[in-house]
């Protein structure tokens, strides 16, 4: 799957359709052998009970994890489960990125535009073995969403492999990222980095508050832990799924920060006006959760951090793409707060959900609340930021303008030399060559 991209490596071209389905199901079959070995590791360090009697239970428990990797969601009798960990994604998101590098190479999607197709020709295939698979694992209690892993198994197949087959073209192509980027018209990509800052800011905020209450937290984690008495090997596996859950943490910390908070559990509730949870689950990692009562102190200091992501955005909005038109500039920025705050909602929609029946029915933020504040709290900084920002920009420019007029004795921004861009039938853009068409 990972050999060198050279003419001599190529002379196994299959077609585009039959490589894609073979890469659909190298990467769901490594993904299966990886969950299902960590399966039974904790299958022999755990009375085998806790996960059947025969082998075939073994399995079946494996492919629930597949499942759960690709975020789908299952019900259970009275309810159902669909807060699952954010960092198992990364297993098969790799996978099939390495999926699309070997697609890219094997089905020959020679042109730049091909890579739609090669995507689709990925990601049919591996949803078909991904709504396979939630046939596979129901059982009378634990039934998975064939819908939804359908959906879930195509979307990330088409988004991971996609950019692996786009990342195979350029380097055969030898097109750096940065010259793709430099393709895209200057707003979107103007937004797109000013959206990525404050996201970027805002978790940043999430790390902070959860690892600080993780800190103050610690001798509770450390008797959670010696309660549990995992051993040696169960220890492994309990560190393993926080580590998994460690992206969920840090939504709900970015949720409490913005302000909403968030549940664990049906009438609680962690934020910045005050604190109110019951009994939780026996997890050292929620050792971090604050006390009944107010917020502590310190804590509310995060409520800065959505201002602080709105000057963020806003700078990076208008750096890359300034506007000559003062009043364009707050508005830009407010669009990149809006964008940003639907990048939380859709955040806050995947890392909460409902882990079982009554009382923990209701866990996490609010999507709806977390993408409206924080579309107005970074929204109203990002068009303030923005047009100081473009503001100091054209007066630098005007500055430096008159400096360069005087020295040169031609008017500021005077016209460049007709002769001196770049000819019209150029052969190369951006490091794609294609050719000129004949002058008529």
């Amino acid at each position: 799957m990972d050999r060198v991209s050279t003419p001599a490596a190529r002379t196994d071209q299959r077609p585009l359709y039959t490589a894609g389905g073979l890469a659909a199901a190298w990467a769901a079959g490594v993904g299966m052998a990886v969950l299902l070995t960590f399966t039974l590791i904790g299958w022999v360090a755990a009375p085998h009970d806790a996960l059947g009697k025969e082998i075939a239970d073994v399995a079946r428990t494996a492919v629930q994890a597949w499942l759960v990797g690709h975020l789908v969601g299952f019900g259970i009798p009275g309810g159902e489960v669909m807060m699952l960990p954010l960092g198992l994604v990364v297993l098969p998101g790799l996978l099939l990125y390495r999926a699309g590098r070997w697609l890219g190479r094997t089905g020959e999607p020679t042109r730049l535009r091909h890579t739609f197709r090669a995507a689709i020709a990925l990601a049919g295939p591996y949803a078909a073995i991904s709504g396979t698979l939630a046939l596979i694992a129901q059982t009378e209690v634990i039934r998975p969403s064939v819908p939804q892993a359908l959906f879930a198994g195509f979307v990330l197949a088409f988004l991971a492999g996609g950019l692996g087959v786009l990342r195979q073209q350029l380097i055969d192509k030898r097109i750096p990222v940065r010259r793709m980027l430099e393709l895209m018209p200057d707003r979107p990509r103007s937004l797109l980095a000013g959206t990525a800052g404050a996201t970027g800011v805002l978790l940043l905020s999430g790390a902070v508050l959860f690892f600080s209450g993780l800190a103050a937290g610690f001798g509770e984690a450390a008797a959670v832990t010696r309660e549990l008495a995992p051993g040696p090997v169960g220890g492994t596996l309990l560190f393993i799924v926080q580590l998994l859950f460690l992206p969920n943490a840090l939504v709900f910390g970015l949720a409490f920060a913005v302000g909403p908070g968030f549940a664990v559990g049906a009438g609680t509730m962690v934020a910045p006006t005050g604190v109110a949870v019951g009994a939780v689950p026996m997890l050292p990692m929620l050792a971090a959760l604050p006390d009944n009562g107010p917020a502590p102190l310190p804590a509310l200091a995060a409520l800065a951090a959505p201002f602080a992501a709105g000057a963020v955005g806003g700078v990076l909005t208008q750096r890359s793409a300034p506007t000559v038109v003062s009043e364009a500039a707050p508005l830009w920025g407010f669009v990149c707060g809006v964008a940003t705050g639907l990048v939380c909602a859709a955040l806050s929609l995947l890392a909460g959900g409902p882990i079982g029946a009554h009382r923990l029915a209701e866990v996490g933020p609010s999507a709806w609340q977390v993408g409206l504040i924080t579309a107005l709290e970074v929204g109203v900084s990002a068009a303030i930021a923005a047009w100081l920002a473009n503001w100091r920009h054209f007066r630098r420019t005007a500055a430096e303008g008159g400096e360069d007029g005087e020295e040169s004795g031609e008017p500021p921004g005077g016209q460049e030399d007709p002769g001196g861009g770049p000819e019209e039938d150029s052969e190369e853009f951006a490091g794609i060559t294609y050719e000129a068409e004949p002058e008529r």
